[in-house]
């Protein structure tokens, strides 16, 4: 498997069948109003949104992808109420002390991606590091979770330590420079945008836009959109 840093913009030919997708990266977009729908507070819509990347993740494995990378909470998402945020510290602090045992087990690897700085709870950033810690020998799939994360924020801090010349010298400093390049970003919700998702890293990435929200993004969604992937031609600039 090529490293990270032999990304997809600096090999291979002009164009391509879409084929497997082995690295795919989920705007994960609809919590709140999920929740709304059915009278619930919003921080239920994220708790089952939360339910639905374990559960997705799990499929990707069944489906042959390598890593799955989600995006969790974005640097633009300070701006919502203080409640709902406070809440989402405490949900996201919850469920990675109790699950990394479970994804560990399942031989899942766990890498936060992000700006890892105030106001970002201190207890929260250590649960991130011990998390990635447990689990930096697993092998079996490799899930991100894109949190305090903001496509231009990556690329902002990238270039405050670049010295360099080429794309390869670039990606080193990125804040997980082993990643691949997403063969296919998905947002559910039927937004049709990628909301400062991955800029770098998503500039050849194949798209696919769902109408679920996301709770409600089955497998049998997750499998339609890889078959959407494997029907396109994918060109890279060729003809």
């Amino acid at each position: 498997m090529a490293s990270g840093a032999e990304g997809r913009a600096n090999a291979g030919p002009s164009e391509q069948a879409g084929g497997q997708a082995r690295y795919v990266a989920i705007i994960t977009d609809g919590n709140g109003r999920w929740a709304k729908q059915r009278g619930l507070p919003v921080v239920a819509g994220h708790e089952a949104g939360a339910d639905a990347v374990k559960a997705r993740l799990r499929d990707a494995v069944d489906l042959g992808i390598e890593e799955l990378t989600v995006f969790s909470f974005s640097t633009e998402n300070w701006g919502r109420s203080p409640d709902e945020v406070a809440a989402l510290m405490e949900m996201f602090a919850r469920r990675i002390e109790q699950e990394t045992p479970e994804l560990d087990a399942e031989g899942v690897r766990m890498r936060f991606i992000g700006r890892r700085e105030a106001p970002v709870p201190a207890d929260l950033i250590s649960r991130m590091a011990w998390a990635e810690s447990v689990t930096r020998q697993n092998t079996r799939v490799t899930l991100f979770v894109a949190f305090n994360y903001g496509g231009r924020a990556e690329i902002v801090d990238a270039a405050r330590t670049f010295t360099g010349a080429t794309d390869a010298d670039f990606r080193a400093h990125l804040y997980a420079p082993e990643m691949h390049d997403p063969d296919l970003i998905i947002r559910t919700s039927g937004e049709q945008r990628i909301s400062n998702y991955l800029l770098w890293q998503g500039a050849y990435s194949e798209l696919v836009f769902r109408d679920e929200l996301w709770p409600d993004f089955s497998r049998q969604a997750f499998e339609q959109s890889l078959e959407e992937f494997a029907a396109r031609r994918r060109r890279f600039g060729g003809r």
